[in-house]
């Protein structure tokens, strides 16, 4: 981030919401402030996906260590194994 270009008041937002939004998809998200004070952040649809999937993975994986630590788990080769299992078999079934 660049913070003297990132960090935008909501009165400039307002004024010159095409060239805001340029930026946003250009450089990234953008501070908006509001009475002197940060108040949200504006950011394009592709780093609201890249950021929202980066959640939902780790989530996956904290669920992932949980289930390992109460011994729920199998080990990766047998994961794979299946996996190649299942390919091979709808292979088979057409």
């Amino acid at each position: 981030m660049r913070p003297s270009q990132d960090i935008k008041s909501i009165s400039y937002v307002k004024a010159n919401s095409a060239q805001v939004l340029e930026q946003v998809n250009c450089s990234g998200p953008v501070i908006i402030t509001q009475n002197g004070e940060a108040s949200a952040v504006l950011m394009g649809v592709k780093d609201y996906e890249r950021l929202t999937e980066g959640i939902a993975l780790l989530k996956i994986l904290s669920l992932s260590e949980k289930s390992m630590q109460k011994g729920e788990g199998i080990p990766a080769e047998e994961a794979f194994a299946r996996i190649r299992a299942r390919i091979q078999e709808a292979k088979a079934n057409g």
